[in-house]
């Protein structure tokens, strides 16, 4: 049966609804954690069909059912989480999912309602398009990160180009290729000519990433080889998120012994994961605590997660920490996380409503630390500085680049529990996203978690080592210390905020297109 497409666009309403659920969902089936990353170069094409010519406001609802149909089936995990730390009945955290996912979906709703804006306005509407997609990965808010490079995470020669404009430019190369390949189909909808800039542009762009990929992975592996080498051990206890609560000994025992292991092994530096020192311990006694019953016993430099509080006088303050340890044992710097996790380690508007607590009483009242120095390993070589992120701090560029540019690392170093989410995608999404901090400031990044996905990433974002989920492991793996600037560290989002500006603008001003004589 012959396929019969529409005289005209654009689409009627449900039609088109159709066509950005659908790709909400091949959206999802290329994201991390499903991985069917070819789909990354078609995920865009039914939304760019569906969202031709239509008013801003249903733009924004197609835009919206994109994004809320990919994190339904994204984020599902979330349904884990509400239901481990609120208490509330599962019907209710099923209702709390899909509020966030469609709150989440809202990214794209901008970037919809901006494209029709801008569009109707008279601008090239390809143009605006990716304009909007820049705009809306920029500065729409999230409970939980995410971006649409993460759908090639795993394949290095896409995502090189990270070091000039973070994933935000690999989006833009993966939405051109999305246009290039809608066009033919839109120049038969549309009645007209192919238009073969657009077409050339999309594959013009698509070849440049990959020749650049192509040369930068052979420069940085060169780099890297003449770079000084050490082994880093990595310490999975896989504690129960109760468990670690309960019986911090339990835990404290496991990392100690895997680390025994890993001495043995050869290790240089060993990281455990975040939280993985459970123990309550005011700040003031940190140094001695740690010393007398964790890291005199390790015998080698440590990076490790603990939890600290201490009591001023409006109220007790926790910090979610890391510390860094000496041979001896010496705690030599400490970090405390700043992005705290929502539901998990604080309740939004919890501060302002402190009843809420009260109801979700499973959930954390961390505070935010408020600096970005970095952690000190001491070898043999010299002292070495490393940047330390905690959870979900690896898949915020932005804030891994200033934390970077503050303290010309190393090493970048990742401590996380994942436990929260159980045995679902969500590690695996966790780590394809965290692999492009390694790519865009070219530094090994090691990560310790403690259910998993460990895992040490080279300076290119290559996996080379990771453990499986939810088991009892310790690995080891060979990494370089590494220094250096990327164009992304010097200009960071820049060009970004820029484009996104041209298109708020484009939005609310008509193009002025002077008559030909």
């Amino acid at each position: 049966m012959k396929l019969r497409l529409p005289s005209e666009l654009p689409l009627p309403v449900w039609p088109a609804l159709g066509m950005a659920a659908l790709s909400g969902f091949l959206y999802f089936l290329a994201f991390a954690g499903m991985d069917i990353w070819p789909l990354a170069f078609v995920a865009f094409v039914p939304l760019w069909i569906a969202i031709r010519g239509q008013r801003p406001r249903l733009a924004l609802w197609l835009g919206l059912v994109t994004g809320a149909t990919m994190n339904v089936f994204g984020f599902y995990w979330l349904l884990t989480m509400l239901k481990t730390f609120s208490g509330f009945p599962t019907v209710l955290c099923a209702l709390f999912v899909l509020i966030i996912c469609t709150y989440q979906g809202g990214r794209l709703g901008l970037m919809g309602w901006l494209y029709a804006r801008a569009s109707i306005r008279g601008w090239p509407a390809a143009l605006v398009f990716v304009a909007a997609f820049v705009a809306s990965e920029l500065v729409f808010p999230l409970l939980f990160p995410w971006y649409y490079a993460a759908t090639v995470h795993g394949q290095p020669a896409l995502t090189q180009v990270a070091d000039l404009g973070g994933p935000i430019l690999i989006g833009v190369v993966l939405l051109l290729a999305n246009l290039a390949i809608a066009e033919p189909i839109l120049s038969r909808i549309e009645k007209r000519p192919l238009d073969r800039r657009l077409v050339q542009i999309g594959a013009g762009a698509l070849a440049a990433t990959l020749l650049y990929g192509y040369v930068r992975i052979r420069m940085v592996d060169a780099q890297a080889a003449a770079s000084e080498a050490f082994n880093v051990g990595l310490v999975q206890g896989n504690m129960g998120l109760m468990q670690k609560r309960t019986d911090p000994a339990e835990g404290l025992r496991r990392h100690q012994k895997l680390t025994r292991e890993l001495k043995e092994r050869g290790t240089d530096l060993v990281v455990w994961s975040e939280s993985s020192v459970t123990f309550a311990v005011p700040e003031a006694k940190a140094d001695r605590f740690m010393f007398n019953n964790v890291s005199s016993q390790l015998g080698m430099p440590a990076i490790f997660g603990a939890v600290l509080f201490r009591v001023d006088a409006d109220r007790e303050r926790w910090f979610n920490t890391a510390l860094s340890t000496d041979t001896q044992g010496k705690i030599t710097a400490r970090y405390d996380k700043e992005f705290l996790l929502a539901f998990g380690e604080y309740l939004p508007f919890g501060d302002t409503f402190p009843i809420l607590y009260h109801w979700s009483p499973n959930s954390g009242k961390f505070s935010p630390g408020d600096k970005l120095d970095p952690l000190r390993i001491r070898t043999a070589s010299g002292e070495h500085k490393v940047t330390t992120l905690i959870c979900y701090e690896d898949i915020l560029p932005s804030f891994t680049n200033k934390a970077v540019n503050h303290a010309d690392p190393e090493l970048l170093v990742n401590i996380t529990n994942d436990a929260w989410f159980g045995d679902t995608s969500e590690p695996w999404e966790h780590l394809g996203l965290a692999q492009f901090r390694a790519i865009e400031h070219h530094r090994y990044l090691v990560r310790s978690t403690n259910s998993g996905v460990s895992a040490v990433i080279d300076p290119v974002g290559r996996v080379i080592a990771h453990t499986g989920t939810f088991r009892v492991e310790a690995l080891q793996a060979s990494v370089r210390w590494m220094r250096g600037k990327t164009a992304y560290e010097v200009i960071g989002d820049i060009p970004w905020y820029l484009l996104t500006l041209a298109v708020a603008y484009a939005a609310f001003r008509k193009r002025n297109l002077q008559p030909t004589t």
